[in-house]
C-alpha cells in the first residue's frame, strides 16, 4: 500500500481556473533504486508497478484526465496536449481547453510550468540544457503569443531541477550554448579549469526576457541536494517525478 502521495503546489499568481501541482518521490508503489512514486516508463521500473503510481496520481489529485505523457528527447519540440496520441516524442505540451494535463518528467532537468493572467492556456516543459539550448522555452512562448497572449501577460513557474552549486558542466558544453545564446553567459560560474557550475533556473529566465517573459517564480529547489526528489547526477538509477498543470 501507498504512504500516501507528497504534493508541492507552485506559488505564483495564477488564475483560478489553472491547477498544478508537482510530486515528489513520496508515495506510490515503486522498489529499489526507483522506490516511491516514479512516474516514468523509460527508466526501468516495473511497468506495472508504474501503472500503480500513475493510477494513484491521477485518483489522488482528481486529475480530469490521464496526464499528457511524452516521450522526451531534450528536442525543442512542442505538442498540443490535444493532438497527443500514443508515443510522441517532444519536450513540451500545450493546452487551450479544461480536460487536458501537461506534464513533464524530471529528475534534474528543468520543468517549466506556464500560463496566463486570463487563464487561457497552459503549458509544461522539460527544460534540460540540450532543451534550453535549442529553444524550447522560446518554442512554447511562440504558442502562447500566436493564441493572443501578450508576452508580460505570461507566468513561469520553475519546479525542482539540480541546483548550480551541485550541476557542474565542461567546457564544450558552455561554448555550445553560449554560441547559440551569448547572453547567458551569467549563468555560468566556473568551478575549476575547463570546467563551469550551470544555473539552469538562470538561463531559463534569461531564454524567457529574451521572448519578453518576466514574471517567473519559483526556482529555490535542488534535486541533487533534497532527497525528496529523484535525482540523475545523484543516484544514476532512479524514478522521474512529474509537474504537472491543467485547466
Amino acid at each position: 500500500m501507498s504512504d500516501g502521495i507528497e504534493f508541492i503546489h507552485p506559488d505564483w499568481p495564477a488564475p483560478g481556473n489553472v491547477q498544478a501541482a508537482v510530486t515528489t518521490r513520496k508515495g506510490g508503489f515503486s522498489k529499489g533504486g526507483f522506490t516511491g512514486l516514479n512516474l516514468a516508463t523509460h527508466v526501468g521500473d516495473v511497468a506495472e508497478v508504474v501503472a500503480q503510481n500513475r493510477a494513484e496520481l491521477k485518483a489522488s489529485l482528481g486529475l480530469p484526465a490521464e496526464p499528457c505523457w511524452l516521450s522526451q528527447v531534450h528536442s525543442s519540440v512542442v505538442v498540443q496536449a490535444a493532438d497527443v496520441v500514443g508515443d510522441v516524442q517532444a519536450d513540451a505540451a500545450v493546452a487551450d481547453s479544461p480536460g487536458m494535463v501537461c506534464a513533464a518528467l524530471t529528475a534534474d532537468c528543468l520543468p517549466v510550468l506556464l500560463t496566463d493572467t486570463n487563464g487561457q492556456l497552459v503549458a509544461a516543459v522539460h527544460a534540460g540544457w540540450r532543451g534550453l539550448c535549442t529553444g524550447i522555452l522560446e518554442n512554447t512562448v511562440e504558442n502562447f503569443l500566436a493564441a493572443g497572449v501578450d508576452a508580460q501577460n505570461i507566468l513561469a513557474w520553475f519546479g525542482p531541477a539540480i541546483g548550480p552549486q551541485a550541476y557542474e558542466v565542461d567546457e564544450p558544453v558552455r561554448n555550445v550554448f553560449i554560441a547559440r545564446a551569448p547572453d547567458c553567459s551569467a549563468a555560468f560560474s566556473e568551478s575549476r579549469s575547463g570546467h563551469w557550475f550551470f544555473d539552469l533556473y538562470a538561463a531559463a529566465r534569461i531564454s524567457l526576457a529574451a521572448k519578453g517573459v518576466v514574471q517567473t517564480f519559483g526556482g529555490e529547489f535542488c534535486t541533487y541536494n533534497d532527497e525528496r526528489f529523484y535525482s540523475y547526477r545523484r543516484e544514476a538509477s532512479c524514478g522521474r517525478q512529474a509537474s504537472l498543470i491543467w485547466l
